[in-house]
């Protein structure tokens, strides 16, 4: 079995772009414990770009895309080198993953690097996962580390995706505000409840919300919960009540489906008829050309689509097995997505 574990920039750079190594101390003494108990432990570090700003000589995040991917690559190595620290005095073996939004949307990409992951739990290490934000551009990136970690607790079929901020969880409104209440069950959190991006991180609340729940939705629970203290990862493996808990849907998907459900990108949308749709969502079948009403978007063979239906709604995701210009013609015969590159929602 496997944990993600994922930290935000303010529990790993503290003021003027430190390390926060009483956080990274604390939670490495906890993986530690977790592994020396069998499991496996992958974590997503947030920081590198916070540890690399006072090298620019910057206390906030830049705008500009070089000066970002500079930061990044100066603070990697700030942040690998402290987990390895901290990791090390437990006797641990720190290892460093550094992915792209490319890398999930390839397949084969994908399944590399679910291998590598795989082959370093054998091995007893813990992977340091990261974007690797030195090369990835606005058009490409996860756009924060929530949903990279999301994306690697499906990759790896995590028993529990665990997000550590700097407050207790999701709160019915502004934490400090009155009448501000803990949602305890993930199911309850209103979008209201969701704030802004911290002055040197990307992500927010909003962010671990949407993580959480496309983490849930592939069959993950995930709890958002505060990072700070001797104890924390501990209560929360043990399935104790702190933070907010999203309880993980039951799924029977294959790891190809899951791949294709939340890891490939969408290229474009096919709207079906509602025969086609009940073939489709209902009998198992392949979508044939002849039921496609039309197609949105320029989209080719092997790219993902979405089927929407009479309703406006999309109820399943598929790979075109033909150009949308193509399948737009409605040729008698086409197969437009194959049962087996299919996913119902």
């Amino acid at each position: 079995m496997t944990v993600v574990v994922k930290l935000g920039t303010s529990l790993v750079a503290g003021p003027a772009g430190r390390v926060r190594r009483s956080v990274l101390g604390s939670r490495a003494r906890e993986i530690g414990a977790v592994v020396r108990g069998g499991e496996a432990v992958a974590v997503v570090s947030s920081g590198a770009i916070a540890l690399g700003l006072p090298y620019l000589g910057l206390d906030r995040r830049p705008r500009s895309v070089p000066r970002l991917q500079a930061a990044s690559a100066l603070g990697q190595a700030r942040l690998q080198r402290a987990w390895e620290q901290a990791l090390g005095r437990e006797g641990l073996q720190a290892a460093q993953i550094l992915l792209t939004a490319e890398d999930v949307a390839d397949r084969v990409a994908y399944v590399n690097a679910r291998n590598a992951l795989q082959a370093l739990f054998a091995l007893g290490a813990v992977p340091i996962v990261n974007e690797n934000d030195a090369t990835a551009t606005e058009e490409i990136a996860f756009g924060d580390n929530d949903a990279l970690a999301a994306q690697v607790a499906l990759l790896v079929r995590a028993r529990l995706l665990v997000l550590l901020t700097e407050v207790e969880g999701v709160f019915s409104r502004a934490p400090g505000t009155p009448g501000a209440e803990l949602v305890g069950d993930g199911s309850a959190v209103g979008d209201a409840a969701l704030g802004e991006p911290s002055r040197l991180g990307r992500g927010g609340m909003r962010s671990k919300v949407l993580a959480a729940r496309m983490a849930a939705a592939g069959g993950i629970p995930t709890v958002i919960a505060a990072g700070v203290g001797r104890s924390v990862l501990e209560p929360i493996l043990a399935g104790e009540p702190r933070g907010t808990r999203f309880h993980g849907e039951g799924t029977e998907l294959s790891a190809y489906k899951v791949w294709l459900r939340f890891g490939k990108p969408v290229a474009g949308r096919i709207h079906v008829d509602q025969g086609a749709q009940r073939a489709v969502a209902e009998e198992g079948r392949s979508l044939l050309a002849v039921g496609v009403v039309s197609c949105e978007g320029r989209f080719g063979a092997g790219e993902a689509v979405e089927l929407v239906g009479p309703s406006g709604t999309a109820f399943a995701k598929g790979i075109a097995d033909a150009p949308g210009s193509e399948i737009a013609e409605r040729p008698r015969g086409l197969e437009a997505v194959h049962r087996d590159r299919l996913v119902v929602y």
